[in-house]
């Protein structure tokens, strides 16, 4: 039972397997979930506050299970990428412009990570994993909820 745990976090952690695409697995990870995101049919603002939350744990799970196989944050690791972009496209339009800006803000704000969320890779098992990119996804929902309500109207 427990091989088969870790097999199947092993299988979400990478999301469903395209963590092991060769060139840049986070991207990867990222572009899988802005295409599902938008191919979803109309949801509520509070459905994907929970299901996003619900990503967020089970990613912990996944992630910290994965770790046993490989190593701390392994590049493989992609389901971060996910949770990150369902919380960057919370509460904002569903439009071609604002996804496509989504996508660019949280790879962005994933590659670059402003504090807190450098810190936040330190925490222990799981959570580091997850947790940087939520800080992420958050840093580019505020900049994009900045941009389409303030400056440009979508």
């Amino acid at each position: 039972m427990k091989n088969q745990n870790k097999a199947a976090a092993c299988f979400l952690a990478t999301t469903f397997g395209s963590g092991f695409f060769p060139i840049a697995p986070g991207t990867v990870g990222a572009l899988v979930a802005i295409v599902v995101l938008w191919f979803l049919p109309p949801i509520s603002l509070f459905t994907l506050i929970l299901a996003t939350i619900a990503f967020y744990f089970v990613g912990i799970w996944a992630a910290t299970l994965a770790e046993e196989v490989w190593e701390h944050d392994a590049g493989k690791i992609n389901w971060d990428e996910v949770v990150g972009m369902m919380v960057t496209v919370i509460a904002l339009p569903k439009t071609e412009i604002v996804y496509i800006a989504a996508f660019v803000a949280f790879r962005v704000f994933d590659i670059i990570k402003p504090a807190p969320a450098r810190q936040s890779e330190k925490l222990p098992r799981g959570w580091g994993v997850m947790t940087d990119d939520v800080i992420a996804g958050i840093y580019g929902n505020i900049l994009l909820q900045i941009v389409f309500r303030v400056f440009i109207k979508v």
